[in-house]
């Protein structure tokens, strides 16, 4: 390492699975990645809850309990948060700003809950905000959005951006395995908490979904504006129907330009083509595909999630950040010029997959295409299977919107024909 190089300390809040692989990699990288930012980069202080539990491979005198003295030490020019959480990480980074130091964060949550002020707050101090490692781990997606397509007009994201609810969907898939089953077989794995509700709800891929629509669209999104809906009800028959017709269930993080010029920010399951390049992404891997006016389609994939990827990414930032810091120059600020509304979810257009038990007699079908007929919903396909008295019908729509689709669905429930409604899931692409 040249001692010649300007010093640049860090300090970091937090050191669980993500920042124990950061801080072992800052001490035994030191000499390359100094190097590549021009800077040396010496690691001076975590926080931590705990000081007295053993973490392998890192200076136990680099331990505080006190995260206030992490963001007011003077001599510390870069803070390092991936404690998660909202609070006290939002004070916490908001006093490192207020401080003078440029900020590195993994925090996906807060950033969709609170990026406005941390954004406003960096740009009055005049330092960095960098946050590459809260989406999709190591894949490089926010800097390409920031910086990469900065000259393009990006009209589209369609995403698969949690490990945990695409390892149960593909085990789904591939094995004919109940949702509850390969829940239990991803939390014995570590794929899933022993609480996964931030997963199989969605509220992880609605934060990171987000974050992608505000640097894609140039606006303020929070996750309060994404439309959220998790994995939770999808069924083995779910899946098996959608198998029948060459096509795999995902939960999507999904975020457009509508033709009126305004936003729609969804994560929900859907069925997609098995030809698409997400229907491919198996297991815990994240995918994230991005339509732009002049550059087409691209596609980013890789692993979403643990704390060698996520270590990867934030150590990406850490380097650009250093380079800003002994160049004097800082990276781009927060671009949300466009100020977009976003378009409620019941006003939304894409398919839909209805299927439905009902009675097996004359005039079935008839009387719920009149219904579908009735609330302007469009019918593309229909497949009927018998089941003694009683028989399957599954339809497949073209586009309508949410609200046309919710009351032709409170519609069919009332029918007396119609046993249940079994599930309703969107579709993207073709059938």
């Amino acid at each position: 390492m040249n001692s010649a190089l300007p010093v640049l300390k860090i300090g970091m809040l937090g050191c669980g699975i993500v920042g124990g692989q950061v801080a072992r990699l800052l001490q035994e990288d030191q000499g390359e990645l100094s190097t590549r930012s021009g800077a040396r980069l010496i690691l001076t202080k975590i926080a931590v809850r705990d000081i007295k539990i053993k973490r392998e491979g890192i200076d136990p005198s680099l331990f505080t309990a006190d995260a206030n003295s992490v963001v007011t030490d003077p001599e510390i020019d870069l803070v390092i948060e991936v404690m998660g959480g909202i609070e006290p990480a939002r004070e916490l980074i908001l006093t490192a700003i207020a401080n003078g130091k440029s900020v590195v964060t993994a925090n996906k949550a807060l950033l969709a809950a609170h990026g406005s002020d941390l954004y406003s707050a960096a740009d009055k101090r005049g330092v960095d905000l960098y946050y590459e490692a809260a989406v999709a781990g190591a894949i490089p997606i926010l800097r390409p959005l920031r910086e990469s397509l900065v000259g393009d007009h990006v009209k589209r994201i369609m995403g698969i951006v949690n490990g945990t609810t695409n390892f149960i969907l593909t085990r789904m898939d591939e094995e004919g395995r109940p949702f509850g089953e390969v829940l239990a077989e991803a939390q014995a794995l570590g794929y899933a908490e022993a609480d996964p509700t931030a997963d199989i709800e969605g509220f992880d891929a609605a934060a990171k979904a987000a974050i992608l629509a505000g640097l894609a669209f140039h606006t303020r999104v929070t996750a309060s504006d994404v439309y959220r809906e998790g994995i939770s009800a999808i069924t083995a028959a779910d899946v098996a129907v959608a198998k029948s017709m060459n096509h795999v269930i995902k939960l999507l993080a999904i975020a457009e330009l509508t033709p009126e010029d305004q936003i729609s920010v969804r994560v929900h399951p859907a069925l997609i083509p098995r030809n698409h390049p997400l229907a491919a992404v198996r297991d815990a891997f994240n995918a994230v595909f991005v339509e732009a006016e002049s550059a087409g389609e691209l596609m980013f994939y890789g692993r979403g999630a643990g704390g060698a990827p996520t270590a990867s990414a934030v150590l990406g930032d850490v380097v650009a950040v250093a380079r800003h810091r002994t160049g004097g120059a800082l990276g781009p600020r927060e671009s949300d010029y466009a100020d977009r509304a976003i378009v409620p979810i019941g006003q939304i257009k894409t398919k839909y997959l209805i299927r439905l038990d009902v009675a097996d007699k004359s005039g079935v079908l008839a009387a719920i295409a009149q219904v579908f007929a009735s609330e302007n919903v469009s019918i593309q396909t229909v497949r009927q299977t018998g089941r003694g008295a009683d028989a399957e019908l599954v339809v497949v729509t073209h586009n309508a919107t949410e609200e046309a689709l919710a009351s032709t669905v409170k519609r069919l429930s009332q029918m007396d024909m119609v046993h249940s409604i079994e599930s309703v899931i969107r579709v993207e692409g073709s059938i």
